[in-house]
């Protein structure tokens, strides 16, 4: 039984928009291949300036991304999520 999660990912854009491009389409493709994408948007444009720094930065971009999938993909995306060099914070909650 699928269920619809909603991922909030922050990506580092101090190696410049390329590393976040990548990011942004390797774990879009990560979830497309374990569920079902409905919608993935970037926030703000290409860099959003953070609330707070994280890891010295204070620059990010935001993806948010909606999609199904069975109750154990979750768990591996966000392990893997923890992982990714240049993933700042990310959360991932079930609708």
């Amino acid at each position: 039984m699928a269920n619809s999660y909603e991922a909030m990912l922050v990506f580092s854009v101090a190696k410049g928009d390329e590393l976040a491009n990548a990011l942004t389409e390797k774990f879009t493709a990560l979830i497309a291949a374990n569920g079902t994408v409905e919608s993935a948007e970037v926030w703000g444009g290409e860099k959003h300036r953070l609330a707070y720094p994280i890891n010295y930065e204070t620059e990010g971009r935001y993806v948010l991304v909606n999609f199904t999938s069975e109750p154990e993909f979750p768990a591996e995306l966000d392990r893997v999520l923890k992982i990714t060099e240049g993933v700042l914070r990310s959360i991932i909650i079930k609708k």
